[in-house]
């Protein structure tokens, strides 16, 4: 089996710093040794200020003392301007994920954590960019709205229909079939955190799901006849309901958000930088973690690995 690979992030940010700090934490943990994905010239100060090397031979990897990397040559050295989202930081954020899902392809790799992103840095570069779902649609070739973010923290799990992009266009987009394809890949990516039996929740567009229509029509016309396609296919989903009331209910393994302040303020508010950000579907086992690339903290030795490292637990746990 493949082994869990942690993309570097921005290299402008944190992400070398907690990538480095990660892999050196997991490194005598057989089941969970993680492989960087980045520039090693980037990572060569991270790594040998944990007292450890960097070993890039694949025949040589899971040594003692080592940190194993997949040498992707990303940024120059000479681009590398710390605490600075540039587009040269954006382009090598791509590249470390582009080479991450093809190890993956290889059987190099089973699952991908990336470390902290910019959305700023990624589209300077060129690349039109809102999250890693549509990114790695992409490259996976399934198409767009293939694969959605399930964010995990404070005892919850919240996938969400739409994500970065403006509110009304977010609510124009949602349709029956995208909210029943955002369901299913709930449904199959809990059970492969070992839910035998998911018991989903839907999020109700407007307050109240509509109030029976004295709030509006969209929860009647668009929610209703998903959830009623989903229980056809044998789904535990019930809902819509008011997002307040139902996120109070016992007994739910996740919920569906149709925008994405619905969904990230609860685990935000619960889980704080502790947040786990999954994409999911397509087969793709993908985390983010749930902090940014933390500009006026990078290079300076202050970032903490946690959110990463159990972001690299949480995808080694998938069947």
């Amino acid at each position: 089996m493949g082994r869990v690979l942690i993309t570097v992030g921005d290299a402008n940010g944190i992400g070398p710093e907690v990538a480095a700090k990660a892999a050196i934490a997991l490194c005598e943990n057989a089941a969970l040794r993680p492989v960087i994905v980045g520039d090693r010239h980037l990572m060569n100060p991270f790594v040998r200020a944990g007292g450890f090397e960097i070993e890039t031979d694949p025949e040589s990897w899971g040594r003692s003392g080592s940190v194993d990397l997949f040498d992707v040559p990303g940024i120059d050295a000479a681009e590398v301007t710390p605490g600075t989202p540039t587009a040269a930081s954006g382009r090598a954020t791509i590249a470390y994920v582009e080479q991450a899902v093809a190890l993956v392809k290889k059987g190099v790799g089973r699952a991908i954590v990336a470390a902290p992103h910019s959305e700023t840095a990624v589209n300077a570069s060129g690349r039109r960019f809102s999250g890693y779902p549509n990114l790695l649609s992409e490259l996976a070739g399934t198409g767009e709205d293939s694969i959605f973010l399930m964010l995990i923290g404070g005892g919850l799990r919240i996938v969400h229909v739409t994500l970065h992009e403006g509110i009304s266009g977010a609510l124009a987009r949602l349709t029956p079939d995208l909210i029943a394809r955002a369901t299913l890949a709930a449904d199959l990516a809990l059970k492969g955190l070992g839910v035998a039996a998911p018991r989903i929740g839907l999020f109700g567009i407007n307050p109240h799901a509509g109030e029976g229509g004295l709030f509006g029509d969209e929860d009647d016309r668009i929610v209703v006849p998903a959830l009623e396609r989903l229980r056809a296919q044998g789904v535990d989903v019930h809902g819509p309901e008011g997002a307040d009331v139902m996120l109070g209910r016992a007994g739910y393994d996740a919920f569906v958000a149709m925008y994405h302040d619905q969904g990230h303020i609860p685990v935000k508010l619960l889980a704080g930088r502790g947040a786990a950000a999954m994409s999911i579907g397509a087969g793709l086992v993908f985390s983010s973690v749930g902090h940014g690339a933390a500009f006026d903290i990078a290079g300076k030795g202050q970032a903490s690995p946690d959110a990463v490292v159990a972001a690299v637990r949480l995808v080694g746990e998938i069947q």
